[in-house]
């Protein structure tokens, strides 16, 4: 009698708690960290079922790990739930003097508020709305205003040899085209130097031209560089382009970043005054906005159409200026990457966890210096799931797309995980993560974090182990 009770209660327990499926699982994904690769690299792997509100997987998901771009999952995050989706990065006209007869008669100021998205084409929308006022000509100088933040132009950590890589972009309240350049590069006649075009047109950048193109059956061998050893913006485009009958114009784009983008910001300003026809000949430097100064426009981008940008495409800048953007509206201006630090750290004990037990030191993750776990990365997801399902709902429409979409458009391809997945990818030296959201085959959505270092060469290798967790996890009946 008693043994029947035993049967009946485990079968019951069994019923309740499906622990045979989880087990499938369970046994795939151990079997999968039994790889050599493993013998040397760390993995820490955290699966969650928010549907039925219990783990499904656990491996190493305490120990702390670098977290490379998945560091932005706390930082969007906590932009989301301190910010909210409506906050707006803004960048605003001022004048000193008098307007009279078209005329105006002082000094231009532009106060940057760190809009990461702000873009050539929308500082021609600001000078359209600075010649609706009928000026059209000034008679003072132009100033830039960056004290919005702090004086520091790169994050903790950051590495020196990243330069002039788009991924180290140069941080400054006043943002524009990602505070980078863009260099095309197109052969022309046989033994004449090939045409390096730049976007935008700008007297910003001094540009180098030792090119020289070759025949047809010849191979491309030029570079494109920018003297950053001298922090000058220096391009230099060197050696030898192929004439070709038919030209791919989509892989000649190369992308720099420019050292002190406050006045490339300024530069572009100023040759934008003079295409549009207003009369400016004073010098442009950065200088604080004096008091009793006049309000002329405003543009403004919101949270909500950023965070999108920032995730899927991993966009180190939208982060930085987001961290940037917590410590500033809580904590006033000059805003510093440490006080929103602060910010980050108060989501961290809202969520249940010790903030005292990680590292962070910038918003992006390009530092090596930051250590988190799969586990507090989990929390987050969970949290937002359970207790802010409007705020998870941009979380989740922000984070790329299995074989769609951003940085991971290009993997999980013709597999059950494709366009299902929306997760965060991230890659360092010897680093790669991804977690996210997957929604298994019998409808349970699962929410997952997976933290992968120590490895040499290709981050393609970890990759693969993740895209093969997922392809599990998508597969869960």
């Amino acid at each position: 009698m008693m043994k029947k009770i035993l049967l009946t209660s485990l079968l019951l327990i069994r019923f309740i708690f499906p622990q045979s499926t989880y087990n499938s699982v369970r046994v795939q994904l151990q079997n999968l960290l039994k790889a050599k690769f493993f013998d040397t690299t760390l993995a820490s792997v955290d699966v969650y079922d928010l549907t039925k509100n219990q783990t499904v997987f656990a491996h190493n998901e305490k120990y702390l790990m670098r977290p490379a771009s998945n560091m932005k999952i706390l930082t969007t995050s906590t932009a989301l739930y301190f910010l909210g989706p409506n906050y707006r990065f803004y960048t605003d006209l001022y004048y000193t003097g008098n307007i009279k007869d078209s005329v105006l008669n002082g000094d231009l100021y532009v106060v940057g508020g760190g809009d990461p998205d702000f873009k050539d084409s929308d500082l021609d929308s600001l000078i359209i709305k600075f010649k609706q006022l009928k000026i059209d000509s000034i008679t003072g100088n132009l100033y830039g205003d960056v004290t919005w933040k702090d004086s520091l132009f790169w994050g903790n950590g950051w590495m020196w040899n990243d330069d002039p890589s788009t991924d180290a972009p140069y941080l400054s309240a006043l943002d524009i085209d990602e505070n980078s350049i863009g260099v095309f590069v197109k052969p022309t006649e046989v033994g004449q130097k090939a045409k390096v075009v730049l976007r935008p047109n700008t007297n910003y950048v001094k540009l180098i031209n030792q090119t020289i193109t070759l025949p047809e059956d010849s191979i491309n061998n030029y570079t494109v560089d920018r003297d950053w050893i001298h922090r000058n913006n220096t391009i230099t485009v060197k050696g030898f382009v192929q004439q070709k009958s038919y030209f791919d114009s989509s892989k000649a784009w190369t992308y720099l970043n420019v050292f002190e983008p406050a006045k490339y910001f300024l530069t572009l300003f100023k040759e934008r005054l003079k295409k549009n026809n207003i009369a400016f000949n004073g010098h442009i430097a950065i200088d604080s906005l004096p008091s009793g100064a006049i309000h002329l426009k405003s543009y403004s981008e919101p949270f909500d159409s950023i965070i999108v940008y920032l995730n899927k495409h991993s966009y180190n800048l939208g982060a930085e200026m987001t961290l940037y953007a917590l410590s500033n509206m809580f904590l006033g201006r000059h805003a510093s990457a440490k006080n929103g630090i602060k910010m980050i750290d108060s989501l961290i004990s809202i969520v249940g966890m010790n903030p005292k037990n990680y590292r962070l030191v910038d918003g992006s993750g390009v530092s090596h210096y930051n250590l988190v776990s799969a586990e507090l990365i989990l929390s987050i997801l969970k949290y937002f799931y359970y207790n802010k399902p409007d705020l998870y709902k941009i979380l989740y429409n922000s984070f790329p797309i299995a074989g769609v979409d951003g940085t991971l458009k290009n993997r999980m391809e013709n597999t059950i995980a494709q366009n299902n997945v929306r997760a965060k990818t991230g890659t360092l030296s010897a680093v790669s993560s991804l977690s996210g959201f997957v929604t298994a085959q019998n409808g349970d959505e699962l929410a997952f974090s997976i933290l992968m270092q120590s490895f040499s060469g290709s981050a393609k290798r970890a990759r693969s182990f993740q895209d093969k967790i997922c392809e599990i996890l998508a597969g869960f009946k």
